[in-house]
């Protein structure tokens, strides 16, 4: 009968029940009467509690009437408990923890007063009847209240949604209401994953009676493939820009906040040992969170920032106090990262010297982040400074040269060549045009699992996929107003540091045409050649090399060792003043060694 009154309903036709016995008609009612109270429980909340505090009351009256002090105490303990330490059982705002106190301190008075005196001593029954009235107005006032009863209703509703969808036999596990809307978690029938949902977003915000884009789809936290949480807002809370509210980091090493996500928390990522690539069309904020990123980075003392800006600097010329080196041309891009793949060789020589793994950034050995803007451009006007950003991008983490990749344009062309777009860890992408552009910036594939940037629509949201960040969640960059980061980078230009002194050696030398070796370098023994070995040949094929040095690769094949090993004796022998190094990746023994 219910299944048939189910089908009648959805068909447009309003069930009759004929009652023939006129026995059953008090049953009837009764069942109606019941299902009203249940249904309405929310709505009927306080004179439901308003009565089981009468019943209570009259009960330790009889039973227990010495109680009433205890009663008052626990009364006052809960009421302060609930002022101080709601916001722990969900009481998000000061307002609602205010009234949540008042009504256990109201409460706990009249039971308390009830339990001695008796319900039916002077005015209390009057009392109860008025305070319950006067507090029940804000309750049934309250939006996230009528919120959690929406959220009910249209859960008790989801079997016969999810079938008009097509997601049968899905079920409702759990549902939470939140200040922007509200979340619920599902399990999916056999053989129905998370892709089958993402498809049918569209469908889901017909049937929930919502506004375009206000559904996401994300996969639970236990990444079970046969579960699937839904976020509905109601609201957007990225409909307008929201101001920066200063650096969020004092160092290279803590994440940065580049905005908040729709549920208010921090869209924080870590650039330490991180390339980056931001990515977005013209109006798609992404200048706005490249202001963000600057804003942070030079409050840090132990970053030096290097800049190529193809755009005359237009967009990084109100940072240039704070920059230790900025490039507006082909050329002098050219040389800055020339200079940059250099100062790794010689962080790297200095590390291996040392017996170290890693360069740890502090201020007086800062980290090196190099920011291009309009990087399609750099590609177009120097593409023989590829192989310095494919350099950089393979080499570049352990020795704490950063790489931070901005372009409008993410074309196959700019972006698919090389090593630079897959050592990108970090990728942030505001709106784009084309919904292949979604897998140029984000990675393959991330198009069809959920990652719509195509359909960001105002300016500074964005997309953050990074190791840990794995799920599509929107979030909105801050907005710095020219006022702000001029006023930015006058306050941090004091602070900032400059690069230490074994880079600056390789950067003097490279630029005087000089072999890159450490500023310090570890005394080391000079290698001694053994007979027949592989360190006689190495020598044998440094002495007869040509002027123009024999190339590494040559001198790997030649003596049958690793790269690796071929490189440090080679350094050992730098560091012996016995060969030198003509052009990268070139070697030939010094003249007076020759003989």
């Amino acid at each position: 009968m219910r299944r048939h009154a189910r089908k009648m309903r959805r068909h447009g036709l309003q069930p009759m029940i004929v009652i023939n016995n006129d026995d059953a008609l008090p049953d009837l009612a009764a069942v109606l009467i019941g299902r009203a109270l249940w249904r309405y429980r929310s709505e009927l909340a306080p004179p439901y509690f308003a009565v089981t505090l009468a019943l209570g009351g009259a009960v330790l009256h009889i039973t227990n009437p010495q109680w009433w002090p205890y009663l008052l105490t626990v009364a006052t303990v809960t009421a302060w408990a609930l002022a101080l330490f709601g916001e722990r059982l969900g009481l998000a705002r000061h307002g609602e923890r205010l009234y949540a106190a008042l009504v256990a301190m109201s409460a706990g008075s009249w039971l308390a007063a009830a339990t001695a005196l008796g319900i039916a001593h002077g005015p209390l029954l009057q009392v109860l009847i008025g305070g319950c009235i006067v507090l029940a107005v804000p309750w049934w006032a309250h939006r996230r209240r009528r919120a959690k009863v929406r959220v009910d209703r249209q859960m008790a509703a989801w079997p016969e949604i999810a079938q008009s969808i097509g997601l049968s036999g899905s079920r409702v596990q759990s549902a939470l209401v939140d200040v922007w809307g509200w979340r619920a978690r599902f399990a999916l029938a056999r053989g129905q994953t998370i892709q089958d949902v993402i498809g049918k977003v569209p469908a889901i915000e017909s049937a929930l009676g919502t506004f375009r884009g206000a559904v996401r789809v994300y996969p639970t936290r236990d990444d079970k493939a046969n579960r699937f949480e839904l976020r509905v807002l109601n609201t957007d809370p990225h409909a307008d820009a929201i101001p920066w509210p200063g650096p969020s980091v004092t160092s290279i090493g803590d994440p940065i906040d580049l905005g908040p996500f729709e549920d208010a928390t921090a869209a924080r990522v870590l650039f330490l040992r991180r390339h980056g690539l931001i990515g977005g069309v013209a109006g798609s904020g992404k200048s706005g969170g490249i202001n963000v990123l600057m804003g942070n980075l030079t409050a840090c003392p132990d970053v030096v920032i290097w800049a190529i800006d193809l755009k005359r600097g237009m967009e990084l010329q109100p940072w240039a106090s704070c920059i230790d080196r900025l490039a507006t041309t082909p050329e002098q891009a050219r040389t800055l990262l020339r200079d940059a793949v250099a100062v790794l060789e010689a962080r790297a020589a200095s590390l291996a010297a040392q017996g170290r793994r890693v360069w740890e950034p502090k201020p007086d050995m800062p980290a090196l982040v190099l920011v291009i803007d309009e990087f399609a451009e750099l590609a177009e006007d120097a593409p023989e400074s590829a192989a310095d950003t494919d350099s950089i991008a393979r080499r570049g983490r352990a020795v704490a040269v950063t790489l931070i990749a901005a372009t409008q344009r993410p074309t196959q062309k700019a972006m698919g060549k090389g090593a630079v777009r897959s050592q990108m860890d970090v990728r942030v992408s505001f709106r784009v045009r084309e919904r292949k552009d979604v897998d140029l910036i984000l990675g393959q594939g991330m198009l069809n699992a959920g990652w719509h940037a195509h359909t960001l629509n105002a300016p500074g949201k964005f997309l953050l996929s990074a190791p840990e960040h794995d799920t599509p969640r929107r979030a909105r960059a801050y907005l710095l107003a020219d006022e702000t980061v001029a006023r930015t980078a006058q306050q941090h230009a004091g602070i900032r540091p400059s690069l230490d002194q074994v880079s600056l050696t390789a950067i003097e030398e490279a630029q005087a045409g000089l072999p890159v070796v450490t500023a310090e370098p570890t005394p080391a023994q000079p290698a001694t050649p053994l007979a027949n070995g592989p360190e006689t040949i190495l020598w044998d094929m440094l002495t007869c090399a040509p002027d123009e040095g024999t190339p590494v690769p040559l001198l790997v094949k030649a003596t049958g060792m690793s790269r690796p090993w071929t490189y440090q004796r080679l350094r050992e022998l730098t560091d012996a003043g016995r060969v030198t190094q003509v052009t990268r990746g070139r070697w030939r023994a010094k003249n007076d060694h020759s003989q």
